[in-house]
């Protein structure tokens, strides 16, 4: 088994005012997996190829192996053969005339030309290619072909692997089986990831930790988990697909503080101290903090903010079923069952149902309530609780 270690991760800091905006900074332990995600011209490619070499910001600082990449206040800045990085593309970049044990020798001029042939069969059997050294890209499919070009970038042994769209090309069975090969293949490699990509399923089911972008900046960085239930401003709470994003005023029923939402008055589990009274402050609730009552079973348990609303649009999807509840004042609230449940609880439009927002899962949020970008991802159903454990909750 060929395996490629490094010692210590990757920080990376990129500023400039233009052509590209620039205001990121993000870092990345050795064998773990960063996410870059961000709407279209968000710069997650400039700053790959700011880690790669290929582009120079004003300024900006990269650092891998405790050795310095990039440093502009003192002009330093290695050429990209020096920082040994290994970079998988979306469309592949094989070179067509090249069979595909040729197209990874050509990532090995580190090693003496006998022993490339060797190394370069180790990497192919360790992407699940053996029998195929022989192929031209135009043999393969394009599944092949992306697991090739992935096994050229680590034969370079490199410090640093960048994964730029790499799954974006292929079919959605072939994209599922690369991510799983992904997955394995770290258990080989000790080296920092950097994967930018589009698509928010794939960032939260292989990523470490994400870095969601913004017009060239860096709004917060976490594990998938920490960003989809705690998301730091309503701004990244919208790129990152959440609904359930409202605003409430602070005030005090009995002594104790709460969120006054139209007519109610939410219990917060934390995140008020602090703030004065009369205070407007964003608030966002995951999808698995909000209770349906069953028709049979009356609300339990002193802080589930029990809040009566009317369903006001339901979508089958197969075994879910997509829920959005109008409040009296206006505001809706999303959130999935299983269809069965739907079913069971007689759930039509126009009704009116009860439901329980969970005082742990109610998040305050810095700054006020704000509309989508006008450029956006494209729209992902998924949320960072386990799906089966996420349904039954849905149900009281």
């Amino acid at each position: 088994m060929v395996k490629v270690i490094s010692d210590s991760g990757l920080e990376v800091m990129a500023k400039q005012r233009g052509p590209i905006p620039l205001d990121a900074s993000f870092s990345c332990p050795a064998g773990e997996l960063l996410a870059l995600v961000g709407p279209s011209g968000s710069g997650k490619t400039t700053l790959l190829r700011t880690i790669a070499g290929l582009y120079k910001p004003e300024l900006g600082h990269v650092a891998c192996m405790d050795n310095t990449w990039l440093a502009t206040e003192r002009r330093h800045s290695l050429t990209p053969q020096q920082r040994k990085i290994g970079m998988v593309f979306q469309d592949y970049a094989l070179f067509p005339h090249l069979n595909a044990l040729a197209n990874v020798q050509l990532a090995m001029g580190h090693l003496p030309h006998s022993e490339r042939p060797l190394r370069a069969k180790q990497w192919l059997a360790n992407v699940r290619l053996e029998g195929l050294e022989k192929r031209f890209p135009s043999e393969l499919s394009g599944g092949q072909r992306q697991r090739v070009a992935l096994a050229r970038a680590l034969a370079r042994e490199p410090q640093v692997l960048l994964l730029d769209e790499p799954f974006s090309a292929v079919d959605q069975v072939t994209r599922r089986r690369l991510q799983r090969e992904l997955a394995l293949l770290r258990q080989q490699i000790s080296i920092p990831i950097i994967l930018v990509t589009h698509d928010l399923e794939e960032a939260a089911a292989l990523a470490d930790q994400i870095c969601v972008l913004h017009n060239g900046v860096s709004l917060q960085q976490g594990s998938p988990e920490a960003l989809f239930r705690r998301p730091a401003s309503p701004l990244v709470a919208r790129l990152l697909d959440r609904h359930n994003i409202f605003e409430g005023e602070i005030t005090s029923i009995n002594g104790q503080q709460r969120v006054q939402w139209g007519e109610y008055h939410l219990e917060v589990a934390e995140g008020l101290v602090g703030l004065p009274l009369g205070e407007t402050v964003a608030w966002y609730l995951p999808p698995s903090d909000i209770v349906l009552h069953r028709r049979d079973r009356p609300s339990q348990g002193e802080r589930e903010n029990p809040v009566a609303a009317t369903v006001h649009e339901m979508v089958v999807l197969g075994g879910i079923t997509s829920i959005s509840l109008r409040v009296t004042h206006g505001d809706v609230l999303r959130f999935d069952i299983a269809t069965h449940a739907a079913r069971r609880n007689q759930l039509a439009l126009g009704e009116q149902v009860y439901v329980s927002l969970l005082a742990e899962g109610i998040h305050i949020m810095s700054g006020k309530h704000v509309a989508m970008p006008s450029r956006h991802m494209p729209s992902n159903s998924l949320s960072s609780d386990n799906t089966s454990s996420h349904h039954k909750r849905n149900l009281s």
